[in-house]
């Protein structure tokens, strides 16, 4: 059994220029380092929170030329802390951007990434609307990887909404999920909180979620509030409002604890749906498959 380990979330309030938001960066990941973290993680954006596509598909850098990348790396190797980076706008080589997620080494090696599956196409309402799709090429594996401690399953922002892709993501061994986002403050408020402990709760994992805070370009505004919740669903550390970090222990002896207790990860069955109706002509029930 892996023994119990210090986990950090990194809550930042990115601008729009990526070189600008490095230094805050590092500083929030030393500080974290200082409180014993051995597995930081930073938010989604944490590059930059740029809401014009445009200018994305203009300034978004290949993963090569990344600054942000190149920067955490070294402070993976600098601290030897695992480092989660929330996720980083990424020009692939069909210059489409991809929303990615990495996982970096204390030696520095990028271990896994992770490509953001689901986007936020939406509207919450008083004109706030977002479109994910323009600025992105969504992803199409869900991915797992291996820490000293345990398996972890990566996931972003609005994938948390997507309840099979947690149960896929610990059916295949993750005992850690981390949901790093940039939620809106309108949604933030009505749903962030019962999201992330539900995922946890749902499959008996603890969920470890950085979040973005603050008002950005353009006047968006995240909700921040980063949380760290056991498998059991309480929330064991939550960041508030404003720039910081919070750490927690996570020890993965809870994790074979609530599934032990609750084993609903093995319990799916097979079934087809119908839908069910009641002629008035006769009050007869009548399935149509």
């Amino acid at each position: 059994m892996a023994a119990p380990f210090i986990a950090a979330c990194v809550q930042i309030n990115a601008g729009r220029d990526i070189e600008e938001n490095i230094p805050t960066l590092e500083r929030l990941i030393d500080a974290a380092h200082a409180k014993g973290a051995q597995f930081i993680t930073t938010p989604e954006c944490s590059g930059a929170m740029e809401p014009d596509s445009d200018r994305m598909m203009r300034n978004t850098p290949t993963e090569p030329d990344h600054p942000t990348l190149a920067a955490m790396i070294a402070k993976a190797v600098e601290t030897g802390a695992w480092l989660l980076i929330g996720s980083l706008a990424i020009k692939r080589d069909d210059d489409k951007i991809a929303n990615r997620s990495y996982l970096i080494s204390p030696t520095g090696e990028i271990a896994a990434t992770y490509d953001k599956i689901h986007m936020f196409d939406v509207e919450l309402g008083d004109g706030q609307y977002y479109r994910e799709s323009e600025s992105y090429e969504p992803g199409t594996l869900g991915v797992t990887a291996e820490l000293p401690w345990g398996r972890v399953g990566l996931s972003i922002c609005y994938d948390v909404r997507f309840a099979y892709l947690y149960r896929a993501l610990a059916q295949n061994g993750a005992e850690f999920l981390t949901v790093p986002a940039a939620f809106t403050k309108v949604s933030g408020e009505a749903h962030w909180h019962v999201l992330q402990r539900a995922r946890a709760i749902e499959t008996g994992s603890y969920v470890i979620a950085a979040a973005q805070c603050g008002t950005h370009a353009e006047d968006r505004q995240t909700f921040g509030h980063s949380l760290i919740v056991d498998p059991w669903g309480q929330v064991l550390a939550d960041a508030g409002d404003d720039v910081g970090v919070i750490t927690a222990e996570i020890d993965p002896a809870k994790v074979i604890e609530a599934r032990g207790k609750i084993p609903a990860l093995t319990h799916d069955r097979p079934f087809a749906l119908a839908d069910q109706t009641i002629e008035e002509s006769d009050k007869v029930a009548v399935l149509r498959p």
